[in-house]
């Protein structure tokens, strides 16, 4: 993946995520794919900590979604 399409795609997680609750029609495991997705990809140090801080948003969302302590966060 390109260094500008990776941007764009953490930049658009970062705008979705923000807006994102546990009742949405697309399912949060379809965004934990996205996030993983991104994750595989050479990232700068900046982009690991913004995939970081998704991971923890998102994963605080399905603790909320599904009213329990597990969730995989990405690293």
């Amino acid at each position: 993946m390109n260094h500008h399409q990776l941007e764009k795609d953490i930049e658009h997680l970062e705008q979705v995520i923000a807006r994102l609750s546990g009742t949405d029609r697309i399912p949060l495991s379809y965004w934990r794919g996205r996030v993983a997705s991104v994750c595989g990809a050479d990232l700068v140090p900046s982009q690991q900590q913004r995939v970081q801080r998704l991971s923890e948003a998102l994963c605080a969302l399905e603790r909320r979604a599904k009213g329990s302590s597990a969730c995989e966060t990405v690293r």
